[in-house]
């Protein structure tokens, strides 16, 4: 539990590579770079984490009451403190050392801040849409029979869910050119999603893809289904290939898991990021 807002212990990152601290302490500045071949643990190199309000209204993390940095080396700012607090937690769970993999909070936060592809809304929505032309429960086997089975048993529902709350239409095939989407449909979810912010696209792609699928990912953000039911949907090839053949010790367990883990945090990223108002709670002594 923490003790004070304003005093935590906390964590960092995912594909990122340690902390560069200036040699001038009182110039410390803690920045990560973006890197397919990043380190991804480092010893904990900090005591304690509080979590300030700067100029904008803009919530800051601090270690050790320095400020927290981007890999790009931006002032590592959210919009508001809820999402402060769940990047505050993140930090928090670290012992001993730091797991960047793990911290994907921190590393929506990053990517929302730098922007490394720099890209507008406009790309990222026409990015997401793209993901719809190959959507996962779109896309139907014509055998064996009990997949076929457990396809329309499993999926049907979801994509009626989702053209009856849009008012759309998807469909599915068995086809190698999947589904002919119409226009109509496109535009629907393109005008739905011009009404997320930049950030709140950030967490929303990064859901898409994670489970290959746009109406997975809206039925999830929309608490149509739970994290577990999106992530066991978007792997029910695998799943019925596991009941028939059996399991691969640890391997499948682990994959699992650690797609539910990046989906929900994708998922608590897309409601924080919408979240306007300021967490009020009272402060507890130390």
């Amino acid at each position: 539990m923490f003790k004070s807002l304003a005093r935590l212990p906390i964590l960092w990152g995912n594909c990122l590579s340690p902390c560069k601290i200036s040699p001038n302490p009182q110039h410390f500045k803690c920045s990560f770079k973006y890197s397919s071949s990043a380190v991804t643990e480092r010893k904990r190199f900090y005591q304690d984490v509080s979590i300030s309000q700067g100029e904008g209204g803009l919530f800051e993390i601090n270690l050790d009451r320095k400020k927290l940095r981007t890999p790009g080396g931006k002032l590592f700012t959210v919009p508001n403190e809820a999402l402060a607090i769940a990047v505050a937690t993140e930090w928090d769970a670290q012992r001993n050392h730091l797991k960047f993999y793990t911290m994907h909070m921190t590393t929506l936060c990053n990517t929302a801040l730098d922007n490394p592809t720099q890209r507008n809304e406009d790309q990222m929505i026409n990015a997401a849409l793209k993901f719809l032309e190959t959507d996962t429960v779109c896309y139907r086997v014509e055998e064996p029979y009990g997949l076929v089975d457990l396809q329309k048993n499993e999926w049907d529902p979801v994509l009626q869910w989702i053209e009856n709350r849009y008012n759309v239409t998807i469909g599915s095939s068995s086809s190698i050119m999947g589904p002919d989407i119409p226009q109509a449909t496109k535009d629907t979810f393109g005008q739905h999603l011009k009404s997320y912010n930049f950030w709140s696209l950030t967490g929303l792609e990064y859901v898409i893809t994670q489970l290959k699928s746009v109406v997975l990912s809206l039925g999830m953000i929309d608490r149509y289904l739970s994290v577990e039911k999106a992530v066991l949907l978007s792997r029910l090839e695998e799943e019925y290939q596991i009941q028939c053949w059996g399991n691969v010790e640890w391997a499948h367990d682990y994959d699992m898991y650690e797609l539910r883990a990046r989906t929900a945090a994708g998922a608590l990223f897309v409601h924080l990021s919408s979240e306007s108002s300021t967490v009020k709670r009272k402060l507890l002594q130390d």
